[in-house]
């Protein structure tokens, strides 16, 4: 195995751990990072990037574990945790139909470095909007969202098909515009992302099984446990920042990094090729 593809391998998903659950995009920085190493080839790059955020995803599992098995186990009967089992699967159908519907034009069309710079910087704005206008918290604790703002935080998620944009981001945001407090709209969002990456990462495999081969098993292996590793302490390192602070220091990364990406591209300082 060419230690240096493991080694582009550790970097891809120590990018996506520390990325997924932050405001910051994921897909924009996996687009990003693979396109300044060239890491594998298109397609199968494509299988790996969602690959590699089963891990990211399993950090939220085991971060939550305790949580998840009670709320598995209480929604045989009405309460608190049927109704949190339900907000999750209502705010997880919109994603995936529209994913269904439109991800292939989509990834034809957006999915290149300027058009993920673009969308770092206005999804930067929308975020300093978002924390700078009077938030009147409705929902203080995820187990209090109701179904409609659930479906409500779902449609937001569709926004996250477009790169750059960011799934965490959008539910997020959109989880402080419907009232929810930083805690309650954060934690929906892990658990939203659950089933959300889940299906992405099983279809995307099973969709393109033919162009994977026992030769990947490594590379791929090496990405899904950084991403397990690094998600897991970018969860708990998310957690205490909010308890403290507001979004505002993501949005201004948004938008610087957004800014560099585009001056390095107009400057032909750095090839984007992607």
């Amino acid at each position: 195995m060419d230690p240096v593809l493991l080694f582009h391998s550790l970097l891809m998903g120590l990018v996506e751990g520390i990325t997924e659950f932050l405001p910051i995009s994921s897909t924009g920085h996996l687009i990003l990072a693979g396109d300044l190493l060239g890491f594998l080839d298109k397609e199968k790059r494509d299988v790996y990037e969602i690959f590699i955020q089963l891990g990211a995803m399993l950090a939220v599992v085991w971060e939550y574990r305790g949580k998840i098995g009670r709320t598995v186990a209480g929604a045989v009967r009405p309460g608190g945790e049927r109704n949190l089992l339900l907000a999750i699967v209502i705010a997880f159908v919109p994603a995936a139909v529209a994913g269904l519907l439109f991800s292939k034009q989509i990834k034809a069309v957006l999915f290149n470095p300027v058009c993920v710079a673009v969308a770092f910087i206005i999804g930067g704005l929308i975020i300093l909007w978002a924390e700078r206008r009077q938030h009147r918290v409705s929902v203080a604790t995820v187990d209090e969202l109701g179904l409609k703002d659930a479906l409500k935080v779902g449609l937001c998620q569709c926004l996250a098909l477009i790169p750059g944009t960011s799934r965490s981001g959008a539910t997020i945001i959109g989880g402080l515009f419907l009232g929810l407090s930083r805690q309650a709209a954060t934690e929906f969002s892990f658990f939203l992302g659950i089933p959300t990456l889940g299906a992405a990462s099983l279809y995307s495999l099973y969709k393109h099984r033919d162009a994977l081969s026992a030769d990947d098993v490594g590379v791929f292996a090496v990405g899904f446990i950084a991403s397990f590793v690094f998600a897991f302490l970018a969860i708990r390192a998310l957690l205490r920042f909010i308890a403290t602070h507001s979004f505002e220091a993501f949005a201004w990364y948004r938008i610087a990094f957004g800014l560099i990406v585009l001056g390095t591209w107009w400057s032909g300082l750095v090839d984007w090729s992607a």
